[in-house]
């Protein structure tokens, strides 16, 4: 039977297992894992817009990383909450082409908020002098809208479209909903769909990864004939941002020939865990590498400690 989508009121998803009273045990995990997220990525988003010594472009753009993280977190962790204590796992149409948008969203924007990073220490180590005329307020401006507003558009026309499918079933094998699953139930051929969400990962994955490729090529051949100081600035700027590329990269990378290839040999268990691992690794990840590498967040939390210590000792 043929369906719109805005007929199908719900969706099941069935890579839910009954834990029994392991799921209290697996709603804690997640709950605590959610608080933390919370707290490290709102400290550090606080401290950054406090001090005025961070009001610098590098800390604006990781601001906006950080801000990122929260915004993925609210599209997954709630849900799965709800979900993890509930005995039918049933999601309603509407929040499920919401939770599409959310987890789409928030990958789409971590990769261009990486590039513009590649780009903020490209200027930095590559055209030092320049960089203060190069990194205006006016361009880190456009720069912030280039990291949020081409990802909302490119990603809201891919719920659009997918919210227009005839679909002939509302199983979905999954603990969220995505995109390609909702394309894997279209009655008739999706080719639309399958040929917008390549344009839209073009734009959104692989020019951000070609942006930070390019930059980061340019920055090797400054450190290979730069002096050491050189090569000290870019290894202790550039580190934590490496990292926390081949991190996310590695998730997404997973969850995307997950979706496109048959791994039924991959067990359940893991295969749920590598899924999830791009948005509930990333939003600690991130603000735990940066706060421990960054010498000037560093300082500034031990001085929020320190601070807080004071104030409760008598």
């Amino acid at each position: 039977m043929k369906l719109n989508s805005s007929q199908v009121l719900y969706f099941t998803l069935t890579a839910y297992v009954d834990s029994g009273s392991l799921k209290y045990f697996c709603f804690f995990v997640i709950l605590s894992l959610y608080v933390l997220i919370i707290s490290c990525n709102v400290l550090l988003i606080v401290l950054i817009c406090v001090n005025r010594s961070l009001h610098e472009p590098m800390f604006l753009f990781l601001c906006s990383l950080f801000v990122n993280e929260l915004y993925g977190s609210l599209g997954l962790f709630p849900f799965l909450l709800v979900q993890i204590l509930s005995d039918v796992h049933i999601i309603p149409a509407p929040l499920c082409f919401l939770q599409i948008f959310c987890i789409y969203t928030y990958a789409s924007v971590e990769f261009t908020n990486l590039a513009v990073m590649s780009y903020d220490r490209y200027v930095a180590i590559c055209c030092p002098l320049q960089y203060n005329s190069l990194m205006t307020s006016q361009r880190i401006v456009f720069l912030l809208f280039i990291i949020w507003l081409p990802p909302c558009l490119a990603v809201g026309g891919t719920a659009f479209l997918s919210s227009s499918l005839q679909l002939c079933g509302n199983v979905i094998n999954k603990v969220y909903c995505s995109n390609h699953s909702i394309i894997k139930l279209a009655c008739n051929d999706p080719t639309a769909n399958n040929i917008y969400e390549l344009i839209m990962t073009f734009f959104t994955v692989c020019v951000p990864v070609s942006v930070i490729v390019y930059t980061y090529m340019r920055i090797l051949q400054v450190c290979f004939s730069g002096s050491k100081q050189t090569r000290q600035k870019a290894v202790s700027t550039c580190t934590p941002h490496l990292a926390s590329i081949i991190n996310f990269s590695f998730g997404v990378s997973f969850e995307i020939l997950q979706s496109r290839f048959n791994m039924n040999t991959v067990p359940s268990f893991i295969r749920i865990l590598l899924s999830l691992y791009f948005l509930t690794c990333q939003p600690v990840f991130n603000p735990v590498l940066y706060g421990l590498n960054m010498s000037k967040i560093r300082s500034m939390c031990k001085k929020l400690v320190l601070n807080s210590v004071r104030k409760c000792s008598p």
